[in-house]
């Protein structure tokens, strides 16, 4: 049976590769939904963005929502500098001609979660976590009715990549962060950590675009313009692919290895505001709240992508 999956997001290259993962895993992944959040650039291109994804895969039957376009208390950070001004520069997509859903997304994301059966529902978050705090604050009874939140944040051995201990997602809005935390839902992080090993090298990237798809051509041309901040940061052969990680969890686990722990989120540290403090050896004594990513099979990975995108358009 296929797990049900509602897919928050900011899109974001590699939010889109994620998307397109799970849109064409239908056998394992019910997408209910995808929630659009402010992130990588502002809600309006992320939210438009969400829209021309499920058009580029065919599956115009998974409605999008829009949500949050702000923090919870800060001024939004974006990340033009990596993902371009609309945030998925790189493939020359149509404007989409499906519509957005009037409900809100985060009363969407409540509904959806109420009128399931309790345990059913997995939330797949791919950016800021906005959404999926002011849906706790909103209806703290979702909490023990989510099967999962499986999240690409944070990170602990390779430093953070928006400030030197802090990772993106969980930066923008960490308030957010430690609410999602604290509320008791079985959590798994997909960190930097892991991220960093999933890189998009040339023969890896080449496989995309040797599926001669319409899905190969855009994914082979968002990756070659997002990469090319990461290739001059790191120096490494291939750029990491982040997003994708979550959907590749759900998949296939056995792709990575992980250890229960317990994480928390800094909100007050001018210099470590963002730093997901991942107490990894255990040496706290505090409760364990998330499964901690800690590596990954990268080939495997790659191999399960382009074998999932060769069955889009």
């Amino acid at each position: 049976m296929s797990r049900k999956i509602i897919i928050d997001t900011d899109p974001g290259q590699d939010d889109a590769v994620a998307i397109l993962l799970a849109l064409a895993s239908p056998e394992e992944l019910d997408v209910l939904g995808i929630v659009a959040v402010a992130g990588n650039v502002g809600l309006h291109h992320n939210a438009n963005n969400a829209l021309k994804i499920v058009e580029l895969s065919g599956r115009t039957d998974v409605p999008v929502y829009a949500g949050y376009s702000r923090p919870m208390r800060r001024h939004l950070v974006t990340a033009e500098h990596v993902h371009g001004d609309t945030g998925l520069n790189g493939p020359d997509l149509p404007e989409p001609t499906i519509k957005l859903q009037s409900q809100h997304g985060v009363d969407y994301i409540i509904d959806t979660i109420m009128q399931a059966e309790p345990g059913t529902i997995t939330l797949c978050t791919l950016g800021p976590l906005t959404n999926i705090a002011m849906a706790l604050v909103k209806e703290p009874a979702i909490a023990e009715r989510i099967e999962e939140i499986v999240m690409m944040g944070g990170a602990c051995f390779e430093g953070g990549n928006i400030t030197p201990c802090a990772e993106f997602n969980i930066y923008v809005d960490p308030e957010a962060a430690d609410v999602v935390m604290r509320c008791g839902a079985p959590i798994t992080i997909l960190p930097l950590d892991v991220t960093h090993m999933i890189q998009s090298t040339p023969p890896r990237l080449d496989a995309i675009k040797a599926l001669a798809s319409k899905t190969g051509d855009a994914v082979h041309a968002m990756l070659t313009f997002s990469e090319t901040f990461d290739l001059n940061k790191y120096g490494w052969d291939g750029a990491p692919l982040h997003d994708p990680t979550v959907i590749a969890y759900l998949l296939k686990p056995d792709l990575f290895e992980w250890r229960h722990c317990n994480v928390t989120v800094e909100t007050a540290s001018e210099l470590t505001v963002g730093m997901t403090v991942v107490d990894y050896w255990h040496v706290t004594g505090r409760a364990y709240n998330a499964n901690y990513v800690r590596s990954g099979d990268a080939d495997g990975f790659y191999t399960l992508l382009t074998e999932r995108l060769a069955r889009l358009p």
